[in-house]
């Protein structure tokens, strides 16, 4: 692994962007991204798509760098007893992921919930553990089940609940071209699957309680 200083991105307000990528894939994928921008019929040799090969390349690298991350390592890093049995929600969790069929974004917000049963983890890594999930070739639905099952194996807390509502690019640039269509999905282990609790739960993600 190489450390790159990114010269787009100068030091502005004490803020530097500082990016760290395997040069030898950098490398290879900028081959393929040249010759793509040739069958697309431009020229990867003007002043404007001269780096573009090389941006795209950091840009994907940066768009699914969830394969390089452990999901049930985050949550054990910061797992504590705790003798409290109530809903943990947190929610509005922004998700960016990309559809594995065409490789183009999806975007939206998660809602996680689990009962403890013993143990608490870190709020913070939560929404790790979505970005870990999302930033990664994707279907909406093996998502929602991954995050499920993560906390589910890595807590074994009395229940978790996971939601996440979503706009598919895929949908509104292409295909049918429906541009506000949102899809849900939901998966619930544990007392989430008593209708009392899910319902409480589905009652307090659609609150605006802050």
């Amino acid at each position: 692994m190489v450390e790159n200083n990114m010269d787009d991105y100068p030091v502005q307000d004490g803020y530097e962007k500082r990016d760290i990528y395997n040069q030898e894939t950098i490398s290879s994928l900028k081959v393929h991204y040249h010759e793509i921008l040739k069958l697309l019929g431009e020229n990867p040799e003007r002043e404007g798509l001269l780096k573009t090969p090389e941006r795209v390349s950091k840009a994907m690298l940066f768009m699914t760098h969830g394969y390089d991350l452990n999901p049930e390592e985050m949550l054990q890093s910061a797992m504590f007893e705790e003798d409290y049995r109530q809903m943990v929600i947190v929610k509005d969790i922004e998700i960016y992921s990309m559809c594995e069929h065409h490789m183009i974004p999806f975007f939206g917000k998660a809602h996680v919930a689990y009962i403890p049963n013993g143990h608490i983890v870190g709020l913070s890594k939560i929404p790790r553990v979505v970005d870990a999930f999302a930033r990664r070739l994707q279907v909406q639905e093996r998502l929602t089940t991954q995050i499920k099952d993560c906390i589910q194996h890595t807590l074994k807390p009395l229940g978790v609940a996971v939601v996440i509502e979503a706009q598919h690019m895929c949908m509104s640039m292409r295909g049918i071209q429906k541009q506000n269509s949102v899809t849900t999905t939901s998966d619930f282990t544990g007392a989430f699957l008593i209708d009392k609790t899910r319902a409480e739960f589905l009652h307090l993600i659609g609150s605006r309680l802050h």
